[in-house]
């Protein structure tokens, strides 16, 4: 898999099973320093949540994630991404995520990158 370089590369979410909080509204900026990742997101259910996790040699992304929802809770849990691009080239991240807290249930998501023609770039 080709390296890819996600500083300063912005995301929103396009698709999550129902036990997640994130969803079409949420935003995600994400920094990167060698093989290491962090990000900072927020959507309307989720007031303030930031990430942290490293590059595998496969490409893949692993990392510990953590936000306070609506209802003043701290979540927290584990993914893990897969980056692909489709036809038109846009970076996509396919998640397969547990918390490690509440519930402890699993889910799966999907982040698109967003361009600079997006209306709906949130301030970071």
């Amino acid at each position: 898999m080709e390296k890819i370089n996600f500083h300063n590369k912005r995301f929103r979410a396009i698709s999550n099973t129902d036990n997640g909080e994130v969803d079409g509204q949420t935003f995600f900026h994400y920094r990167q320093g060698g093989d290491v990742i962090w990000a900072t997101y927020h959507g309307p259910s989720i007031r303030m949540g930031t990430l942290t996790g490293v590059i595998k040699n496969d490409g893949t992304l692993e990392f510990n994630y953590q936000h306070v929802n609506l209802q003043h809770e701290i979540m927290t849990g584990f993914c893990k991404s897969t980056p692909f691009t489709d036809e038109s080239g846009t970076l996509h991240l396919k998640e397969e995520w547990q918390w490690t807290s509440g519930d402890l249930s699993k889910g799966t998501s999907e982040l698109i990158e967003m361009v600079e023609k997006d209306n709906l770039n949130p301030i970071f």
